[in-house]
């Protein structure tokens, strides 16, 4: 069957029945004149979209060159940096592509019927855990080169890193956040320590984290009910259930448990967290995912002291949510570089996307978002250098324990707003699997759930603020970033919005010592926002007032601070947290709800 059209300059509308007319049956009848028509001898066009390129992430990102040019404006830094970002482009993209198209298998019996267990995973993945080595993303933080700006040099490798890392980057959390674990506990396991930190890649150990039981969530005092039984060598059998795990095929792993007696009883606690246990798996006995109720792993080793586990988690989820945090802000960044390199290549009605206003509008409150994001995770990662270093003061270590998990939240939520928002630039390019775009909307949306999700962490917030008396408020509070753009008369509608918000947030958390429990906690999310806003604020205030900041600097300032920088206040006045809008929103909820 031969659909027949008249061509005379005009668009026309087609609809094509798949089942009646294949492409190939579609002919195009010529009027009857000389007088060439165009498209009269063409069926589909010549036109092919260019795609966005990536080029090298360091050289465009003009944010992270000028935030270590002020603050570690070290040349082998600069130039180190300048080389993996082309190692980017060049290779390790192509890896990480590799790794989301060729997902793990586990086999769990050879061609002989035995019981292996086996993860078997692509020849990219391996490459990148050599490159990790070689390139230091985990050894940076504990060599200390560059001394409290050490993990800030670190975390930077991880930004540009992450977004084509096909997720490699969670391992590698998992590894850091042992090592910091091992050094911070000083237990005799020297030999992991160096594997886990090296940059030999023949010899660098990855680190996993099998921590959810059948109970699962954030509580793990109370959903851990794996136990632990001391063998006479001393070391551990362990025997429980398992079911999820972070970095399965790591080298070595940490987990919980609860030990029992002599007698296979578990030991009776007095407080809710005093029997579980930390321990280490050794290389040679890890079985992954073979997690049953019956032995886990032949042996294991004890890391922490009896009864204090889960506070020995501590240091490992500081860790592994500031790479979260970090994580986030390079793929907030990588979708906006993408956007705007293909906004100068793609056309429609009549001109370019960078034409369009209302389009360069939409990136540039992506960009805000990016910049203010940027500068809250390198100044966590600065806190934590600091404490790793032995540098920091009283205030430093009461910031990185409340800024922590606000920056975790806050950037997981970004990451995901951003990033959605992004894809749109593209079109319906942006949700077709072959360009690789739509991996980056779902890889983004677990930034908000691993790691503690947002109520969780707000939370989280709340309890920090408690167990230190409110001391983490007042070193918020008293941040001198606030004082050093007083002067400058363009920083100054800026400076004035953070400076209402900071007081309407001190009266604030003045009086909700004396509300009801419930009310705190109903606040808790929005309490964590805006200390995250006005965080944010000050510290693009902060950079918009250097000596060498540009125009678009104090621009991004102005309009971070346009926003209501303090939701905590504003829905506090319209009764968000009384008693009675409690029992409000769960009648709105189970509205309509059968039993």
């Amino acid at each position: 069957m031969a659909v027949q059209v008249c061509c005379r300059g005009q668009r026309l509308a087609l609809l094509m029945l798949s089942r009646s007319v294949s492409h190939s049956s579609v002919s195009v009848r010529e009027p009857d004149s000389h007088t060439p028509v165009p498209f009269s001898r063409s069926a589909i066009g010549t036109f092919f979209q260019e795609r966005p390129l990536l080029t090298n992430p360091f050289t465009q990102d003009a944010l992270l060159r000028a935030y270590l040019q002020r603050h570690l404006p070290e040349q082998q830094v600069q130039r180190d940096l300048l080389l993996f970002g082309e190692r980017l482009v060049s290779e390790i993209e192509a890896l990480g592509r590799q790794c989301e198209l060729s997902p793990p298998v586990l086999q769990r019996y050879d061609a002989w019927g035995r019981r292996v267990d086996r993860i078997l995973t692509c020849d990219a993945w391996t490459r990148l855990k050599h490159i990790s080595a070689q390139e230091g993303l985990v050894a940076a933080g504990y060599e200390r080169t560059y001394g409290e700006w050490s993990r800030v040099y670190q975390m930077s490798k991880i930004y540009l890193f992450a977004p084509s890392a096909g997720l490699y980057t969670c391992p590698l959390a998992m590894t850091d956040g042992a090592a910091k674990v091992i050094e911070s506990l000083g237990v005799p396991v020297r030999e992991e320590f160096k594997r886990l930190t090296t940059r030999d890649e023949k010899r660098f150990w990855t680190s996993g984290q099998w921590m959810t039981e059948r109970r699962g969530g954030s509580d793990v005092s109370s959903g851990t009910e794996t136990v632990a039984r001391r063998q006479q060598d001393g070391w551990f059998k362990l025997y429980g259930f398992k079911w999820f795990t972070s970095a399965t095929d790591a080298d070595v792993t940490l987990t919980l448990a609860r030990i029992t007696d002599q007698h296979g009883r578990k030991v009776h606690w007095s407080f809710k967290l005093y029997c579980i246990e930390f321990v280490l798996f050794t290389h040679s006995t890890l079985r992954p995912l073979l997690l049953q109720t019956v032995t886990l792993l032949s042996v294991c080793l004890q890391l922490s002291e009896e009864g204090r586990g889960v506070a020995s988690i501590a240091n490992m989820l500081t860790i592994t949510r500031i790479h979260n945090t970090v994580c986030a802000v390079g793929t907030m960044r990588r979708i906006t570089h993408l956007c705007r390199e293909y906004a100068r290549k793609r056309a429609a009605f009549g001109k370019l996307l960078k034409d369009h206003a209302l389009h360069v509008q939409t990136l540039s409150r992506l960009e805000v978002e990016t910049r203010a994001a940027f500068l809250f995770a390198m100044e966590v990662c600065r806190l934590l250098g600091r404490e790793g270093n032995r540098s920091a003061r009283d205030r430093d270590t009461l910031l990185l324990r409340l800024l922590t998990p606000v920056a975790k939240l806050y950037t997981a939520k970004q990451a995901v707003s951003v990033v959605s928002e992004g894809l749109e630039s593209f079109g319906g390019q942006g949700y077709i699997e072959d360009t690789g775009l739509p991996s980056m909307l779902r890889d983004a949306q677990v930034l908000s759930i691993w790691e503690g999700t947002t109520n969780v962490l707000s939370l989280d917030v709340l309890r920090s603020i408690a167990k230190s008396s409110g001391s983490v408020l007042q070193a918020f509070f008293t941040d001198e970033r606030l004082q050093v753009a007083e002067a400058s008369a363009a920083l100054r509608p800026a400076v004035t919005s953070l400076h209402t918000s900071l007081s309407a947030l001190k009266r604030f958390a003045q009086t909700a010592a004396a509300r009801p429990t419930g009310t705190l906690e109903q606040s808790a999310r929005d309490l964590a926002y805006s200390l995250a806003r006005i965080y944010m604020g000050a510290l693009l205030v902060d950079h918009a007032a250097w000596e060498n900041a540009t125009h678009t600097d104090i621009y991004a300032a102005l309009r971070w601070c346009d926003q209501d920088l303090c939701p905590v206040v504003s829905r506090d006045a319209a009764g968000c947290y009384d008693p009675q809008t409690a029992v409000m929103d769960t009648a709105l909820v189970y509205d309509g709800l059968q039993p």
